[in-house]
């Protein structure tokens, strides 16, 4: 019997509903909007379209969006004062600087400028810091979608084994730091783990975030497994079509007759990561105007 498919679109649209009636409670009581600014440097195809949709998705929140579009010759300095004036900004609750940026301006140099308060995003090193030693905190939106819809599926993750595939400081760490919270047992894997399938066979929750097409086969999973594939890859196209499909970290149609749950890609995590973004400008907001908010209502 094949696995149940977790639809992380159904669990999005219901969080981003959620986050919508708490907003226009919280303009209500502010006599403002929560105010999320997004800044994109250049024209990188694929950023162009995640900023368009976070826009749309900000004002259909009941929350004021404010764009910012630089050009590619943008100085890093000119992005910095950007940065620093948005921190000023009363209105703006939540920053988010759109990456990857062009190969001039330091990453790590404007993530550290943002405002803590203000990182929606969770990438600075305070809150990074914050999620290590179980401090209250901005969590990276798309690790934190996952643990959403892992603990909707199986409710206590005490006592689990998780299996982590991918190192990374947007997803792999956090999402082990947050497991790791939950009491689940975590290992983290990665391109250099030795026998990587043997160790993948232990999980009882897999989290698939390594980049790398359809690499965990269903020989790899544990029977019954909780499978969550954060990859996002577009194969060749066949001969004659214009795309090639859109797969996840995991083969999908084998590890669902394994698994026990699975997402699917896409349709799985990717429409988490924005509804999340949404819920923490929203935490964000209500903070920085000292208005309370119970976090586990969203």
């Amino acid at each position: 019997m094949a696995g149940e498919i977790i639809d992380g679109k159904a669990f999005a649209a219901q969080l981003r509903e959620k986050v919508g009636v708490l907003a226009a409670d919280f303009a209500a009581k502010a006599g403002r909007k929560a105010g999320l600014a997004v800044v994109l440097v250049g024209d990188d195809p694929a950023s162009q379209v995640y900023v368009g949709s976070k826009g749309k998705a900000t004002l259909a929140a009941n929350m004021a969006s404010f764009e910012h579009r630089l050009p590619e010759s943008t100085s890093e300095g000119e992005l910095l004062a950007l940065v620093a004036r948005l921190n000023a900004d009363s209105t703006v609750d939540g920053i988010l600087v759109q990456l990857p940026l062009p190969a001039h301006i330091d990453e790590q140099a404007v993530i550290a400028a943002i405002d803590p308060n203000k990182d929606v995003d969770g990438f600075h090193v305070t809150n990074a810091g914050r999620l290590a030693v179980g401090q209250s905190g901005f969590v990276p939106c798309t690790p934190l979608g996952c643990m959403m819809l892992l603990t909707d599926r199986l409710g206590d993750l005490s006592g689990l084994n998780a299996v982590v595939i991918g190192r990374s400081n947007i997803v792999g760490k956090p999402m082990a730091q947050l497991l790791l919270d939950a009491n689940a047992t975590v290992t983290i894997a990665h391109s250099r783990t030795k026998d990587l399938a043997e160790v993948v066979r232990r999980a009882d929750i897999l989290v698939a975030a390594v980049g790398r097409a359809e690499m965990v086969r269903a020989d790899w999973i544990k029977p019954g497994a909780t499978v969550i594939d954060v990859g996002i890859n577009r194969l060749a196209p066949e001969p004659g079509a214009n795309k090639g499909r859109l797969v996840g970290d995991v083969a999908f149609g084998e590890a669902r007759e394994v698994a026990g749950a699975i997402t699917p890609v896409p349709g799985g995590v990717g429409p988490m990561t924005i509804a999340v973004l949404l819920r923490n400008t929203l935490v964000a907001a209500h903070r920085n105007a000292g208005i309370a908010l119970s976090e586990d209502a969203i």
